[in-house]
């Protein structure tokens, strides 16, 4: 009877074993599929790219290094920020410009 005993208590276990599949699929994988596209867009960062960092600064990116960004965000005024601070680029977040009104 003892092996009677030990399929019972795996088949306790099955629900919890559904459980960790289906959070890893609907929260884990996509969370690191995202954060493998994020560090690619930041290793593909060069400089004239416009850029929007994730303190909602616009700009252009003057130049890189390893570690740190910088952007002119006017005429003769440039800024360096973290590289890891760049969210996205501004060509991306362009959409096009919502109309006031009815048709």
């Amino acid at each position: 009877m003892p092996a009677a005993g030990s399929g019972g208590q795996f088949a306790q276990f099955i629900p919890l074993i559904l459980i960790f599949v289906v959070f890893y699929f609907l929260l884990i994988r996509p969370q690191q599929k995202q954060a493998k596209q994020q560090q690619q867009f930041l290793s593909d960062l060069k400089s004239g790219d416009k850029v929007i960092t994730k303190g909602g600064i616009h700009g252009t990116i003057t130049g890189l290094t390893d570690t740190v960004v910088t952007l002119e965000i006017a005429q003769n005024v440039r800024v360096k920020v973290s590289r890891s601070a760049i969210a996205s680029s501004e060509s991306a977040n362009t959409a096009a410009p919502v109309k006031a009104g009815g048709a």
